[in-house]
């Protein structure tokens, strides 16, 4: 998804979990995407937010695409029935992203599914989480982790789920009406899997979902700039040229004043710098950012210390950032705990196949300009080995990127999110578009609520700059799920349907 950067998202994936991609459930691309939870329970919400936690499993194959290849993994999955309307209520499939899965969150999702009489199924994606196929996460043993993989995987799955749900309410050869969701880098699965198995689902949402591979992906530094507005971008920019002009003059001392003494290498600092502003904005919580710092500025205050406060307080502490998952040297170990493996993963899959390099622009950057496309490839050199390069034109080929030619399915966008601009932002009547536009509408807020981060039950949107602004967007997502799951079943979905002609038998 995400996040930040591919750390921040991994940083806040693995720290939605232990964890946005770094990169979010899935937030780092990344910040760990709101879904996954830093810490179970800690600043995301803990136990509480998850509806179920109880495991399952399934066999999955490994290389969906060598036929001589027969070797199998376990597969990590969760299903909710509380709300089932048995038999002849949809499937709710939510994809799990670049994260551990731990559950069923009580998001926005549990509400719609209380108002479909829908079941909520979560697969845990290949290799993330304990989904993993091999011990060891050698760059080799990494081959089979991709998105392509990824989605036959959820294909897989979706006809072991309907045969095991037929079996419990004893049916032959029923097929129920399938809706799919994701969000973020699992949002980009939910359209892609539409786009490639429309057969296998009535429709998708892709919350913030990032459909377009991107090589240099500088629009995501001009939306920091945008959302923190000319104050506090301003403040952001004068703290880069201090701390820039520090490490350039051989004054590592700042590393220190920032909890980040053990990033030897310059880039990974001041990346972590950059996630550590990104996440204010990508979550929701611009105040907590940018009220300290414009009022340092206008009191002379040291302006280096007061966001070395913010990264320490906030994004170290509260939002539980990993400092160690900078360090490039870290990601390359193969083996690390399950709870901090979604780093190397993510990191993998940017540089492999998705890329999303935040690079600084060219001209009025947030961040440091040292964080280039240069940066990027050294690191992904130096952490799984020569060769390995995202292709992003083959990716964007693959799947179309925003001109992604699928139906029925429908997109929605935070108007402070910078993954934003990854995402399909022109609406059309096949593959409707949204854009929730409040202050503190960022990451899938449409499924989190507002901020994204902590997490709210239900998906509560009363914090919301505009409340309004997220329920009409909500309110159009029901609709769209509604008449397509009604067109599934004319369609000969759910033989003895017994909901009328509608799903939904009540307003959200």
């Amino acid at each position: 998804m995400g996040s930040g950067s591919a750390r921040a998202a991994t940083a806040a994936a693995a720290l939605l979990l232990l964890m946005l991609a770094r990169g979010g459930e899935s937030v780092s691309f990344w910040l760990p995407p709101p879904s996954a939870g830093v810490g179970e329970e800690g600043f995301l919400g803990g136990a509480s937010r998850y509806l179920t936690r109880d495991e399952r499993w399934m066999n999955q194959t490994l290389d969906h695409f060598n036929p001589t290849d027969h070797r199998q993994f376990k597969q990590r999955y969760y299903e909710l029935l509380d709300y089932y309307r048995a038999p002849n209520g949809p499937i709710f499939l939510k994809i799990c992203g670049e994260a551990s899965c731990n559950g069923i969150s009580n998001d926005y999702l549990a509400v719609m599914a209380k108002k479909f009489g829908a079941a909520i199924v979560s697969p845990e994606h290949r290799y993330y989480g304990r989904s993993s196929p091999f011990n060891s996460l050698t760059t080799e043993n990494l081959r089979f982790l991709s998105s392509k993989q990824a989605l036959f995987d959820l294909a897989v799955f979706r006809q072991y789920y309907q045969e095991t749900l037929n079996a419990k309410y004893n049916r032959s050869g029923a097929d129920s009406s399938w809706f799919v969701f994701g969000g973020s880098y699992a949002g980009a699965l939910s359209a892609w899997f539409r786009l490639k198995f429309p057969h296998l689902t009535c429709g998708s949402l892709a919350s913030s979902g990032v459909v377009l591979a991107v090589y240099n992906f500088t629009d995501f530094d001009k939306q920091i700039g945008d959302s923190a507005g000319p104050e506090c971008k301003e403040a952001l920019q004068e703290v880069t040229r201090l701390v820039d002009g520090q490490l350039q003059c051989g004054r590592n001392s700042v590393k220190q004043l920032f909890g980040a003494a053990k990033l030897e290498n310059d880039g990974d600092f001041l990346y972590l710098l950059a996630d550590a502003a990104a996440i204010a904005f990508q979550y929701g919580n611009p105040d907590a950012l940018c009220s300290p710092l414009i009022e340092a500025k206008k009191n002379g205050t040291d302006l280096v210390e007061t966001f070395a406060s913010y990264v320490k307080d906030y994004y170290i502490g509260k939002f539980g950032a990993s400092v160690a998952s900078y360090d490039q040297q870290y990601l390359k170990n193969t083996t690390p705990a399950v709870a901090e493996s979604s780093y190397r993963l993510w990191w993998y899959q940017v540089c492999s196949e998705v890329a999303f390099f935040q690079v600084a622009p060219k001209n009025d950057s947030v961040r440091s300009p040292k964080i280039d496309t240069r940066y990027h490839l050294d690191l992904c050199r130096n952490v799984f080995g020569e060769g390995v390069y995202p292709d992003v034109f083959m990716t964007n080929l693959y799947y179309g990127g925003t001109r992604i030619a699928g139906s029925k399915i429908v997109f929605a966008n935070g108007s402070q999110d910078p993954w934003r601009h990854a995402s399909k932002q022109k609406s059309s009547e096949e593959l409707p578009s949204y854009l929730i536009e409040c202050k503190n509408c960022g990451h899938c807020s449409d499924l989190s609520g507002c901020p994204q981060a902590p997490s709210n039950i239900e998906g509560d949107s009363s914090k919301c700059s505009s409340p309004e602004a997220l329920n009409k967007v909500r309110k159009q997502i029901v609709d769209h799920i509604d008449l397509w799951l009604s067109e599934c079943q004319e369609q000969g979905h759910d033989k003895e349907p017994s909901l009328g002609s509608r799903w939904s038998i009540a307003s959200i």
